[in-house]
Parts: C-alpha cells; sequence; structure tokens
C-alpha cells in the first residue's frame, strides 16, 4: 500500500489552528479572564505536531487527520468559552461554533461508520460546511461587536468609577480646607451668623465702594477737566488786572482824556469778565458733578440729554487713565443721534454705567497695545440712536475682546477677568443692575476674543 505524507496538515491546518487560537485567546481575553488556561491554550495549535508525528510514524495515511486535529483544537476552544458562559461575547462564540462542529463530527462519524453513504452525502456535506462557516463568521462578527461593546461599557464604567474616586477626594479635600478655614475663622472670632439685615447692609456698603472705587478713576479726569476752565478764569483774570490798571491811568489824565479807549477798555474787560463768569461755571458744573457722583442715589429720573452724558463721561474716563499712563493714546468716535433727545433717567446712576463701559473699553485697548505697540491703533466708540420707543447707547472696543467660556459670567457679582488688584468684580454687575432693575433697560454684550467687544444699552424712550 502507498503512503502519502499528509502536506496538508502541515501547511495548511497548522497556520489556520495558530490563527484561530491566537485570535480566540485574544477575544476572551484567556491571560485575564482563564489565567490557568492561558499557557494551554496558547500552545494548543503544537498539538498538530504529534498529529503529523503519527502520521510520518505509524504511517497512518488517515484523510480525516487533519479533521480529527481541527476538532480537537475548536473542541478545546469551545470548552474554554463555555468555562466563560458568563461573558456574553463567549456565549455568542459558542453559538457561532456549534454547526461547525456538528459538521465535524457528523463528517468524522459518518466517513468512519459508512463511507459508501457519506460520499453519496458529498453534495449535502459541503453545504453544511458552506452554511456553518457563514454561520461561524456571521457569529463572530457579532461576538466581536458585543465584545466591543463590552469594552466600551467597561470603559464607561471605568471612567465613571474614576470620575467619582476623583470627585470623592476633591470632596475629602474640600472638607478638609472647609473643616481648615471654619476652625480658622472660629480662632480669629469672625461672626459667622449673618442675617438679612446684615446682607442689606454688606450689600450697601458693597455698592458704595463701588461707587467710591468709581470715583477715584474719575478723579484724574476731573482734575484735567477743571484746569482748563481755571486756566481761562485765571489768564481772563490776569487780563482784567491790566485791563482796569490801563483805565486807572486813564481815567486819572484831566485834559487829554481817550473816553473812546475808555469805552473800549470797559468793552473788553466786560467781555473778559463774561468768560470768566462761563468757565466758573463750566468748573461749578464738574464739581457738582463729582459730588453727585459721591452721593446716594435718589432714585429720581429727570429728562437728560443722553448725548452730553455719554460725552462727558467718555472725556473723563479717558483723560483719567492718560494721567496714570502718560504713553497711552487712543483715538475717540462718537455718533451720537441728534433726534435723541431728553430721556427719563437717573442720570447720576446712568453716568455710573457709562464710567465703568469707558474704563472697560480704555483697559482692553490698553492691555492690547502692551501686546501689539506697533501696527495697532486703540479705537473706543461709543453711539447713540433712537429706535421706535427705546434708545441705544453702544459702546465698542477693538481691544482684547472677552474669552468666550467667560461671557455668561461678566454680569455676575465679583467676577472679573482684570488682573488681581485691578477690579471689584461689581461695576458690571451694578450696572447691570442699574439699567434693567432701575430703568426697565437691557445690557447685552457681543464680543469677539483678540478683536472687539461690544456692550449695547437699551433704555425705554
Amino acid at each position: 500500500m502507498n503512503y502519502d505524507f499528509d502536506y496538508g496538515l502541515f501547511f495548511v491546518n497548522l497556520p489556520v489552528a495558530l490563527f484561530v487560537v491566537r485570535w480566540v485567546t485574544r477575544f476572551l481575553d484567556t491571560p485575564t479572564r482563564l489565567p490557568r488556561w492561558h499557557p494551554a491554550l496558547k500552545r494548543l495549535w503544537m498539538i498538530g505536531f504529534a498529529f503529523v508525528a503519527a502520521d510520518a510514524v505509524f504511517r497512518i495515511n488517515s484523510e480525516q487527520l487533519d479533521e480529527w486535529y481541527l476538532f480537537t483544537v475548536f473542541s478545546v476552544l469551545a470548552l474554554a468559552a463555555y468555562r466563560l458562559r458568563d461573558f456574553r461575547p463567549a456565549r455568542t462564540l459558542l453559538v457561532a461554533v456549534a454547526p461547525f462542529m456538528v459538521c465535524f463530527w457528523a463528517s468524522l462519524v459518518l466517513v468512519a461508520a459508512a463511507p459508501d453513504f457519506a460520499k453519496r452525502l458529498d453534495a449535502v456535506i459541503a453545504a453544511s460546511w458552506g452554511f456553518a462557516v457563514l454561520w461561524l463568521v456571521a457569529f463572530a462578527i457579532v461576538a466581536r461587536n458585543q465584545k466591543n461593546a463590552a469594552e466600551r461599557e467597561r470603559l464607561r464604567r471605568q471612567e465613571e468609577e474614576e470620575a467619582k474616586r476623583r470627585i470623592e477626594a476633591q470632596n475629602s479635600e474640600l472638607e478638609r480646607l472647609v473643616s481648615a478655614r471654619t476652625a480658622e475663622l472660629t480662632r480669629q472670632k469672625v461672626a459667622l451668623e449673618e442675617t438679612l439685615a446684615e446682607l442689606q447692609a454688606t450689600q450697601a456698603q458693597l455698592i458704595q465702594s463701588e461707587k467710591m472705587a468709581s470715583l477715584g478713576e474719575l478723579t484724574a479726569g476731573i482734575a484735567h477737566e477743571i484746569q482748563n476752565p481755571l486756566n481761562f478764569v485765571n489768564n481772563f483774570s490776569e487780563v482784567s488786572v491790566e485791563l482796569i490798571d490801563e483805565l486807572h491811568h486813564e481815567r486819572q489824565k484831566t485834559n487829554l482824556r481817550d473816553e473812546e479807549l475808555i469805552d473800549e477798555l470797559l468793552g473788553d474787560l466786560r467781555q473778559n469778565l463774561q468768560k470768566i463768569t462761563h468757565h466758573g461755571r463750566r468748573a461749578d458744573s464738574i464739581v457738582k458733578g463729582m459730588l453727585q457722583h459721591s452721593r446716594a442715589s435718589t432714585g429720581q429720573k429727570e429728562p437728560t440729554d443722553l448725548n452730553a452724558l455719554a460725552e462727558e463721561y467718555l472725556r473723563l474716563s479717558y483723560h483719567g487713565l492718560r494721567a496714570k499712563d502718560k504713553t497711552f493714546n487712543a483715538t475717540l468716535k462718537t455718533d451720537f443721534d441728534p433726534r435723541l433727545g431728553r430721556v427719563e433717567v437717573v442720570a447720576q446712576d446712568l453716568g455710573r454705567v457709562l464710567l465703568n463701559l469707558f474704563n472697560n473699553a480704555f483697559h482692553a485697548v490698553q492691555e492690547k497695545k502692551k501686546k501689539y505697540p506697533e501696527g495697532y491703533s486703540p479705537t473706543v466708540t461709543v453711539a447713540t440712536k433712537r429706535q421706535g420707543d427705546e434708545v441705544e447707547i453702544q459702546v465698542v472696543d477693538n481691544g482684547v475682546g472677552i474669552p468666550e467660556g467667560v461671557v455668561q459670567k461678566i454680569f455676575q457679582p465679583f467676577f472679573t477677568t482684570k488682573p488681581t488688584g485691578q477690579g471689584t468684580g461689581l461695576g458690571l454687575s451694578l450696572s447691570y443692575d442699574i439699567v434693567t432693575k432701575g430703568h426697565g433697560g437691557s445690557l447685552e454684550v457681543k464680543t469677539t476674543e483678540g478683536q472687539t467687544t461690544e456692550f449695547i444699552v437699551r433704555l425705554p424712550a
């Protein structure tokens, strides 16, 4: 009898078994789930060498030797999957190999027990093998998807657990800090019980502090503004003294008195006194405005020229900043609607709002100028317009803008984007309350980070 070595077993089935074993051990994660089985499963494909050796030594000459080898490999892997039946992808894998195992078993039994009958069923067996392979592939894909889903769920739970642990750690740290802070406050005898009256008193103090802070911002600008009329008063006073001396000298003459010159001197003196009166009233209005800004608001609305109010506070804010930084310069643009008319507002409170908006605008362009000293022109634009039964005041700057993540917070009390020590965090909060609650209007912001910021004040006309 001729003997043919089973090359198919060596060159086909051994690599197939190696691939299947490696795929299944990775898929089932046997190093973690079956640590005792894993070393044996990893070497399972090597049983094929035993079959090859048996074929070579004993000259079995069995056409089914390769099938018995694959049947053994698949049986052991199916048993491993059965051990992990609580793992859903493992159960799906068992369903996937079930028809394959049935085909293996039926083919081996039929060939061994009734070879002639098995040959007559070759077409049926081939179709069964095709179905088993398709079934195996389909359910293997399903099992892989289930494993991926399970892995995602595991990672999600792991992330949740990690987040929970982090939160618990943060809570523990916060509790420790709160306890330490509470103990420190207790040692310092700080009163922890606050009543509604105390809160209202504190609120009033904070508002007054913010008003005084804005008054401080005004001081330098007021000093600059009041200097101009005072200079005029001094200059015209000196000229008037000279005119009086000249007039006195002319009146001392007895025969050669020039009446026409006397009239001219008196006319000049009258003009000087009128100018002194004008600039004195200007200085008086500036001082009254400063005093009004520092006093508690009466809440009484009066017809107010918003164009003049905006222009005055814009100038005061600008000169106030320049008094602190002589190198700072900015372009001031105004576009006032002449049809605006007088609007019923609390001028003192609205002036505080405008001053805060102008100060913020100048601060923004100043910061950007520090970053880009060349090729950048700081510009602050103020515009007013009437729209139906509303009036608008727009304050636009081309400064650093406001980061998108904090735009929603800028009207919150104590929130500020300025460096520590340069802002109380109350300016925009109080401005928002003055506009919305005090005047029934709205205060909105539009911004592009690094480019521009626009505040829009809308008031009922």
